[in-house]
């Protein structure tokens, strides 16, 4: 073990200290002026519910169409301050988005809006068909194939309403709480003189009161009689100095149709978001929306954490639509659950304009489109990737890689990817190998590569403030570094590496410089650059919200200066995007031609599903953050972030074995499976385990692996539809409505595949939720049958420690690879086996994705897209199949066909070279769950010669749920997976 120096001790101490989680380390919303002044706005909103009006309204004779475009623009007041001026614009897109934009006009300052230019991939087209119609009280757009939809902007007060077919879908500012602070001078201090006044006479109680002082003081009224926190805030020791006042916004969002609301992640809370109002909350507070360092977090609670997306689905039977918020600051949002049909939501974001996307839907898949198309789907990433990942803070040095991975080959265990932790950093100055510990980090990352693995290290965003550091010293040389306040010199703050500064990735000058230092070798520039590092070597974003020791909140004072001179305030939750989007880009360019690149991060916003995958943080290794980190993953996938896990086992703890193989069973069924684990806890990789626990997690594994072609072929559709890949009930059954509050199990894209994860400690059974729907589902290992009925239904399954609920639902077809390897490009030239679910009418389809898993010749055509399908269709040599199997080529049947977002444009030909390399991979067995009865031939269709073929009975109905369905198994049908065949089953 390595003797930590003094200053590294001192710095984990603090750390450990400061990280704990602690209540009072985190504001809530009382202790946070904005969000005070929000919460307060909205209970004066209820307490005169009769008589409250919101004072902003639109200037009739300002209002603009622009004839060619379908945007109209227009000038509201409020009539608390009739001199400041805001500007209204709304444009509806294409594909029927709406962007509703507001701002206010000539103020003393200008108020963030850029947050959407680093969400959004390009500027959106507004429609060239829509035409707005003022009237007299209102101005409207009636658009959609079937004019089913329809925008209309109130004129006064102020309300924006979406509806479809005439039923309100979202509303803005329908509650009257929409309130722009807009920018003012800060008071003199004025001489106090006592005035006695005589209490006004008030008739009529509570509401007659409210009136009186709405028509004596409306300010008071409506903002509050006293200003509360808007020049200087205080928290624990730390004070904001607020140098532009305040300029907080306001805005109440209701979706009248819809009692269900999902997203806004990340928060460690259940899929559909509870109640945060009124009787019978969840939670005290809203759900909060600030990149923060929550060590050891609840596992229940709206407590910010690591990532914030400003996006939420409202759902019903009916319908789904959703918002997509463009705000960088920190937020804010109360839901209250009106009624079991409608939702009221309360947006209180610090700084910024309004900039709101309303996602018409109405479908679910519709949502993500729309999204999508917004802030981009997520990358293929590399196949390795999809593998699994071993971590711990810290391997400690070279020796210690090496024993890891002959550990793990020692005992047939697979894997893809060794981590490393700070350690490896000389005092933690990242790029740089501790020569110590690390003294051949080239050689120790080739002995890795060799055996088909790849290497993962931290990159954090904090910069040793050493002269002898070169990374430090170039971005100072540069003024590339975030300012503190008032923008007088670097911003110094407290991190791993002691006294740290950060780069501010918002200055433009600071990209090219970054990537510039991931080359592998020698800059012509004299640049520093990591030389000693290569291709394998990919990175962890760790510590970017950012986190700060010493700072409030465990982070950045909101009056640092980025580029632009915009206040850390306005940035915040951006502010970690920008770091690990540079970083891809970084190890997208450092290979000629580019190589995928693997980067993960703690810190995310909306666009981030761009540029890699995201893990929950450092959880704790308990039943409850097992349960949690399902939720999680399900609320970060459907806000764009599908490439998402948690750390298997808990960052913190030391799991009993039970505990551990189960929360192997967790990660292997979400997209990113890592263990990781902290210092302190004892060792964990599974060859330590004692038996029976090693072989359950060797076999849990190599289920893994033998799982990857399904995996990969659910990322190729997220990168075209943006739809996710670990897939909530509502989601894949949108209709059903027993499954709208379902977030312990899911679907694993549109495979068929339906996984229950048990997280709870003596389990021996597992109940499971059927959908909705006359299908059969089938035990993915020995094809018990239960059948689902139009009403739904609940099931119970095996759940020993060695068996994890997976079903197949029936219609589907599961490609699997099943020989046991040391690592997944071992795999590449493997045989498949096909499980073929039938449903109830007898038939099953699916798909398989395949490319080099690494390059991106695939955008030039490079790869094979396969459909497989079974049916009954006669022909010419059989009339009446019992069933025929048909593999077709879906890239040629697609010729505008998309992979990875990006048009194939022609460029795809069958026999490209890469579907040459693999064309003799073949199908080596099937295995037909459901047929109706016995088959007398199975053939290759224009062949000669009966396959080698085995029939199943299926089991009796008994306690194993409806009895076994019957198996035919196809040995080695001799047929290649890059061809079109057919397989007559007769």
């Amino acid at each position: 073990m390595r003797l930590w120096t003094l200053l590294g001790l001192v710095t984990l101490l603090l750390a450990e200290d400061t990280f704990a989680f602690k209540a009072h380390d985190f504001k809530t919303c009382s202790q946070s002026g904005f969000c005070r002044r929000g919460r307060a706005l909205a209970a004066r909103a209820r307490e005169s519910k009769d008589i409250w009006k919101s004072p902003y309204s639109v200037l009739v004779d300002s209002v603009t169409i622009n004839p060619t475009e379908a945007t109209f623009s227009a000038r509201v007041k409020s009539s608390l301050y009739p001199d400041i001026k805001f500007g209204l614009e709304l444009r509806v897109h294409e594909d029927g988005v709406v962007r509703v934009r507001m701002d206010e006009l000539d103020g003393l300052r200008k108020r963030y809006d850029e947050a959407a230019s680093w969400a959004l991939i390009a500027e959106p087209k507004t429609s060239n068909d829509i035409r707005w119609t003022p009237g007299k009280k209102d101005i409207r757009a009636v658009y959609g194939e079937k004019k089913d939809f329809e925008i209309v902007v109130s004129y006064e007060p102020l309300r924006v309403a979406l509806s479809r077919n005439g039923k309100e879908q979202v509303v803005l500012n329908g509650q009257g709480l929409l309130h722009m602070e807009h920018f003012r001078n800060k008071p003199q201090p004025e001489e106090k003189t006592e005035e006695k006044t005589e209490e006004p006479k008030v008739e009529g109680g509570e509401e007659g009161a409210q009136e009186v002082l709405k028509q004596e003081n409306p300010r008071a009224w409506f903002e509050g009689e006293n200003e509360d926190a808007y020049w200087e805030e205080s928290f624990s020791s730390w004070t904001d100095s607020k140098p532009k006042g305040p300029e907080s916004l306001s805005l109440d969002i209701t979706f009248p149709s819809h009692g269900t609301v999902y997203g806004i992640p990340q928060h460690a809370t259940r899929l559909a978001l509870p109640t945060t109002t009124g009787e019978g909350a969840s939670f005290s507070d809203p759900y909060r929306l600030y990149n923060a360092d929550v060590f050891e977090y609840l596992a229940s609670s709206p407590v910010s954490l690591y990532g914030s997306i400003p996006v939420m689905h409202a759902h019903s039977t009916d319908s789904t639509v959703g918002i997509f918020n463009a705000v960088g600051s920190e937020a804010w949002i109360d839901v209250s659950h009106a009624s079991e049909k409608s939702t009221e939501t309360h947006w209180i974001s610090e700084s910024g304009i309004l900039d709101l996307f309303l996602l018409p839907g109405p479908t679910p898949e519709d949502i993500f489109k729309q999204y999508t198309r917004l802030t981009g789907t997520p990358v293929i990433p590399p196949h390795w990737s999809l593998g699994y990942h071993q971590c711990r803070w810290n391997y400690i040095n070279s020796d210690d890689i090496r024993t890891v991975q002959k550990r793990f080959d020692e005992d047939d265990i697979p894997f893809d990817v060794l981590w490393l932790d700070i350690e490896y950093a000389e005092e933690h100055k990242y790029f740089i190998w501790d020569q110590k510990t690390f003294p051949d980090p080239v050689e120790m990352v080739n002995d890795v590569s060799a055996l088909g693995r790849k290497m993962v290290v931290i990159v954090d965003p904090h910069v040793k403030r050493t002269s002898n550091y070169p990374v430090y010293k170039e971005a100072s040389d540069k003024t590339l570094l975030i300012k503190s306040k008032n923008g007088e010199g670097e911003y110094e703050g407290w991190c791993w590496s002691g006294s740290s500064s950060w780069i501010d990735f918002f200055n433009p000058g600071a990209w090219e410089w970054w990537k510039s230092l991931f080359k592998t070798y020698k800059l012509s520039n004299g640049g520093w650059s990591w030389i000693q590092s290569t291709e394998d070597v990919h990175i962890w974003n760790d510590m970017n919200e950012p986190s700060i020791f010493n700072g409030p909140e465990i982070t950045m004072p909101k009056d640092s200066i980025h580029y632009n001179d915009w206040e850390h305030r306005d940035v915040h939750n951006i502010n970690g995007m920008l770091f690990s989007n540079h970083t891809w880009q970084a190890v997208h360019e450092r290979s000629n031609p580019p190589k995928r690149p693997f980067v993960l991060t703690r810190s995310f916003y909306a666009g981030s599903q761009r540029f890699g995958a995201m893990w929950t943080g450092d959880n704790l290794g308990t039943w409850e953050h097992m349960t949690v980190g399902i939720k999680m993953v399900l609320a970060n996938s459907i806000a764009g972030m599908s490439f998402a896990g948690s750390d298997v086992g808990g960052f913190f703890g030391n799991p009993e074995p039970e505990m551990l193989v189960r929360w192997y069973q967790v990660g292997a069924f979400g997209p990113f499976f890592r263990a990781h684990a902290h210092i302190d806890t004892k060792r964990r990789e599974p060859f330590l385990l004692d038996e029976p626990y090693k072989s359950y997690i060797r076999d849990i594994l190599r289920l893994r692996y033998s799982l990857l072609p399904v995996w990969y072929t659910q990322f190729r559709e997220t990168t075209v539809t943006g739809l996710p890949i670990s897939r909530p009930h509502y989601v894949a059954f949108p209709k059903d409505k027993n499954g709208f509050d379902l977030d312990d199990q899911y679907f694993i894209g549109s495979s068929g595949l339906l996984v229950k994860p048990v997280t709870e400690k003596g389990v021996t059974e597992a109940t499971v939720y059927l959908p909705a729907e006359d299908q059969p589902y089938y035990d993915y290992f020995d094809f018990i049958l239960h059948r689902s009925t139009t009403k739904g239904k609940t099931i119970t399954v095996p759940a020993e420690l060695d068996q994890i609920p997976l079903l197949i639902r029936g219609g589907s077809i599961i490609t699997t690879r099943e020989r046991p390897r040391r690592a997944s490009r071992a795999m590449k030239y493997d045989p498949f086996t096909f499980r073929i679910a039938l449903s109830k009418s007898g038939t099953a389809s699916g798909e398989l994705y395949l490319d080099d898993g690494e390059s991106y010749d695939h955008e030039k055509g490079q790869l094979v897209w396969r459909q497989f399908t079974a049916d009954k269709t006669a022909s010419k040599k059989v009339k009446k199949p019992l069933l025929k199997i048909t593999s077709r080529d879906m890239a040629s049947q697609n010729p505008d066909s998309v992979v990875d977002g990006v048009a194939l444009q022609g460029a795809y030909t069958p026999n490209n070279s890469f579907a040459e390399s693999i064309k003799d991979v073949r199908v080596e067995r099937l295995v037909i769950a459901g047929l109706e009865k016995k088959p007398k031939h199975v053939k290759v269709e224009g062949e000669s010669g009966e396959l080698a073929w085995e029939w199943l009975d299926g089991v009796a109905a008994g306690d194993k749920g409806e009895g076994g369905a019957s198996v035919l198994i196809v040995k080695d049908p001799r047929v290649l997976i890059v061809k079109d065949w057919v397989i007559v089953i007769e």
